[in-house]
């Protein structure tokens, strides 16, 4: 008998047994004796499956786009001007137009008035740059939700049709996800969209021929990072259908990299709810065999049938989901099914105010009473984060057991959609390092234990500073 590849590796592979020995007491007694720092020194440490929820261009910290933007072996000869300065008064200005970014084809069709409010990024003075990388995360009180969906993405402009750049951006998101020991990425990613220095389309097979040769570099292979993609449909355009077809054609033909459909968006803006697309998943299934599907549902304020109408397009994985507490018969349903996932997301849910009260999200509720979760980490590189702030704010929020640590992460490989010959390697892979990590910190006195986390050098950025007063390097 076959069976659908989302099904088959759940029903198996959870039970690849991931520890040989009880790590549990361990684990709380480190909890309850170590720093702060150092439970944040161990859950770095820590290994870690997959990143399921993962927004290519949220996920790229400004200081990494300043880098890779402004060095032409990076950025394929190109140059890029930032809006900062104005001739009109700066109450005048939109906000998305303070730093807005462009590439140097466009900058040459402004007239020279208007030329003279950009600046080439290689030549901001040292508090013009930490101005730019600041204003395009959440790091100051009183941005939230309106500062992120129309703020900072129209700001980052042309960063985000540069193909070098985005592929750039692409590795290093391995490379720090490589060094949390994350085992497996599944970013929303296309190559749609760019264009060349002068302003041309670049066709997509070509662009596909750049990514797979660029992550085919050694620094790339050397993360130790397993890639896969998501296509990503924005619901509310008036065009997602068209979007949703020509996406679905894309993924079915592209199978090697690309393993399933994304379909995203704020909610809140009324267009794109789920069963404005169910004749059309419906459709198209009568044309490609199914596609694993995750959808952004449940975030929004108040009550809704998101959840619950994503079912019915097909969904195996829900983002976020903040709000299915308030739809108990499908809440039962996900309880005992267990058959979709939802991905946790408790920084964004945090600063984009759908739970500014972490101690009121759902989370606990979900992991607690069977319904599949796993934590990742939404537009990090936005939020100012790493993937490690995930797992000490559900650690430090919610008491997390060592075997709740440890189903988060075999979650987000079991509900992954990548191959299911990778899948299973992943997850036997995944047991192995846990196994490894246990007998790191479990034997011996646990004071050998704590001078252990000595030894872990984690890279924290401006979040856990700020959250914490955690600060490494």
């Amino acid at each position: 008998m076959r069976f659908p590849a989302t099904v088959l590796p759940i029903a198996l592979l959870l039970a690849v047994p991931v520890s040989g020995m009880d790590f549990s007491a361990r684990f709380d007694a480190l909890k309850a004796t170590a720093t702060p720092a150092q439970v944040y020194a161990l859950l770095y440490a820590l290994p870690k499956g997959g990143d399921l929820h993962n927004h290519s261009g949220g996920a790229d910290r400004a200081e990494w786009l300043f880098a890779a933007a402004t060095d032409p072996a990076r950025n394929g000869g190109d140059s890029f001007y930032t809006r900062a300065n104005f001739g009109a008064q700066p109450d005048a200005i939109a906000p998305a137009e303070r730093f807005r970014n462009i590439r140097q084809h466009t900058y040459e069709l402004l007239s020279p008035a208007v030329r003279a409010e950009f600046v080439r990024l290689d030549d901001l003075l040292p508090a013009e740059r930490a101005a730019w990388c600041d204003s395009l995360r959440l790091d100051a009180p009183g941005e939230g939700r309106a500062e992120f969906f129309q703020v900072i993405w129209p700001r980052r402009g042309q960063l985000g049709d540069s193909l070098p750049v985005a592929t750039e951006m692409l590795v290093e998101n391995m490379k720090a996800f490589g060094a949390e020991h994350l085992a497996y990425l599944e970013t929303q990613f296309g190559v749609d969209g760019f264009v060349t220095n002068d302003g041309r389309a670049i066709a997509t097979e070509e662009a596909l021929a750049f990514v797979k040769q660029r992550l085919a570099q050694p620094d790339a292979l050397a993360t130790g990072v397993t890639v896969r993609f998501q296509k990503t449909i924005l619901r509310f355009l008036p065009n997602a259908e068209a979007k949703l077809a020509e996406s679905y054609a894309w993924v079915e033909a592209h199978r090697d990299l690309w393993v399933g459909l994304n379909m995203a968006g704020i909610e809140e803006n009324g267009h794109g709810y789920p069963r404005r697309f169910l004749e059309t998943f419906r459709s198209l299934r009568a044309r490609f065999p199914t596609l694993p599907l995750s959808i952004h549902a449940g975030e929004m304020d108040g009550n809704d049938s998101h959840i619950r109408d994503t079912l019915l397009l097909g969904a195996t994985r829900i983002g976020h989901g903040v709000n299915l507490l308030q739809d108990p018969d499908t809440l039962l349903l996900l309880q005992q099914t267990r058959r979709v996932l939802i991905e946790v997301n408790l920084i964004s849910n945090r600063l984009l105010e759908y739970t500014p009260d972490l101690t009121r999200h759902p989370f606990p509720e979900y992991l607690r009473t069977g319904v599949p979760v796993c934590l990742n980490t939404d537009d990090r590189g936005m939020w100012d984060s790493n993937f490690t702030d995930e797992y000490f704010t559900a650690v430090k929020t919610f008491d997390l057991s060592w075997s709740e640590i440890v189903e988060l992460g075999r979650n987000s490989l079991a509900y992954s959609f990548v191959q299911p010959e990778v899948k299973a390697k992943l997850l036997v892979d995944y047991a192995r390092r846990i196994t490894t990590f246990e007998e790191t910190y479990g034997e011996g006195r646990l004071a050998d234990a704590l001078a252990k986390l000595a030894e872990v050098q984690p890279v924290t950025y401006g979040y856990s500073k700020r959250t914490w007063g955690l600060e490494f390097r």
